[in-house]
């Protein structure tokens, strides 16, 4: 008699473990935007961070191109977005994507700078859900005044 009690109990517990083994991992894609102001190509101690820029997560298969995931997210006060995906996508080619700044003079997004690629799969040997993207950045539509002392200062262009 107390096997048949058992047994309720047991099952139970079987059809808890399956629908956790069955959850879907979540994971939490994070990354900047900024306004290059020296238009270097890259970040500099002249670089701020944009406030209210628009992103767009891209899945794509990696045979056919076929998009099978997008999200989309906004920048908060730092420049800072984060975007939250669910299921491990280690079949698929994920970016991050520019899409809108909201500076009518910081607009022009930069080529080389305008999307990062990220790896959304729980099989990666990462041990955290969270997954930093490279920042992305538009370009100041001209360079401020102080972006050639501060240039120099990268010694960029100077062989030696």
């Amino acid at each position: 008699m107390a096997k048949l009690q058992l047994l309720p109990v047991v099952a139970a517990l079987c059809f808890a473990l399956a629908g956790v083994a069955l959850a879907l991992p979540t994971f939490r894609i994070q990354g900047r935007v900024y306004c290059d102001k020296c238009r270097a190509g890259f970040e500099t101690s002249a670089t701020d961070y944009i406030e209210g820029a628009k992103v767009k997560l891209e899945c794509r298969q990696y045979d056919t191109g076929v998009v099978e995931q997008t999200a989309t997210a906004v920048t908060d006060a730092s420049g800072t977005y984060t975007l939250e995906v669910e299921d491990n996508h280690e079949e698929e080619i994920c970016e991050v994507v520019l899409v809108e700044s909201p500076r009518p003079g910081c607009s022009e997004i930069m080529t080389g700078r305008d999307r990062a690629r990220v790896l959304i799969s729980a099989e990666s040997g990462l041990t955290t859900s969270v997954r930093y993207a490279n920042s992305l950045g538009f370009l100041n539509a001209a360079p401020l005044p102080e972006c050639g002392l501060l240039l120099q200062k990268y010694a960029l262009g100077v062989d030696g």
